[in-house]
């Protein structure tokens, strides 16, 4: 690890990546970018994929396991995984710069890399609008910033058109969302799904308790949720195997509704634009009245 340590900091050098400037990360950290920037490696799937969308994939060079969208992710290296990242096939990548999150990458990888001489700029998104701002700063990391406010003013509107949509809203179900079926998981207070069940206009039934939560068949039943949204991943399960497991219930009122969802895993545990899309498929899915209007 040594050697291969010692061969990255003399390439930074010859690649003259001491020039560049200094930009201020999510966390308020002063991070030195490189000019050009040629070499990233993404540490998280969400970033991954944002990268991608605001026209920076093309200088990616690394990315973790479960980076599966856009399709052109999965041919990029793999490091690790986003809470176990391989430092050492990382620096053998030579990045100019590492993409990390607060939430998935330890601090003791980010100091690690920095210590490697290798920069790390940290985000931190805890809203849908950290979201867009992740955008624009990924934008402006990768010099393409015309592209990637555009995207952020368009993600911005939808957000105030689902607000609007749900102005004057009547009643909010009471939803419990299944992030994982055996044993049975939910979404507390404190992360994005909460959020996401917040600002669609339903009660988060796991909302008295934080992280990711797990709960018993007698626990549910006295939940009664009239909504269930079930996780694609929940289990490795198939579609017919996670409604299965609830249809057992007929006394629990989603079940007795059928009032039982599913929905794509990826779509809505990572913290990527593609969580306006989540957003806006849960609205539907919550609200069958404003389908005319959606």
């Amino acid at each position: 690890m040594k050697s291969t340590a010692l061969f990255f900091l003399l390439s930074l050098l010859l690649l003259g990546s001491a020039q560049g400037r200094e930009l201020i990360d999510q966390l308020g950290r002063k991070v030195k970018v490189a000019e050009p920037l040629s070499r990233v490696v993404s540490l998280a799937p969400s970033l991954t994929e944002t990268s991608y969308e605001v026209g920076g994939g093309d200088v990616l060079v690394g990315a973790t396991r479960f980076a599966t969208f856009p399709e052109a992710a999965t041919r990029l290296p793999r490091v690790g995984s986003y809470v176990a990242l391989d430092i050492e096939k990382i620096v053998k990548l030579q990045p100019q710069l590492c993409l990390a999150t607060k939430d998935g990458n330890s601090k003791a990888s980010v100091e690690r890399l920095e210590a490697l001489g290798i920069p790390v700029y940290v985000f931190d998104p805890k809203s849908l609008e950290d979201v867009v701002d992740t955008v624009v700063r990924l934008g402006n990391i990768y010099r393409t910033e015309t592209q990637a406010e555009s995207l952020a003013l368009g993600y911005r509107q939808r957000l105030n058109r689902i607000v609007r949509q749900l102005e004057g809203l009547k009643k909010r179900p009471q939803v419990f969302f299944q992030i994982d079926a055996q044993p049975v998981f939910s979404a507390g207070s404190d992360t994005f799904l909460h959020q996401l069940l917040i600002r669609s206009g339903a009660d988060n039934l796991a909302a008295d308790r934080t992280g990711y939560p797990r709960y018993s068949w007698e626990e549910l039943l006295v939940l009664k949720p009239e909504v269930v949204i079930l996780a694609s991943m929940g289990g490795g399960s198939s579609e017919q195997e996670l409604r299965a497991r609830w249809e057992i219930w007929p006394q629990i009122p989603a079940v007795k509704n059928q009032r039982l969802y599913v929905v794509d895993a990826d779509l809505f545990d990572r913290p990527s634009p593609r969580l306006i899309d989540a957003l806006e498929h849960l609205v539907g899915l919550l609200h069958p009245e404003l389908a005319d209007i959606l």
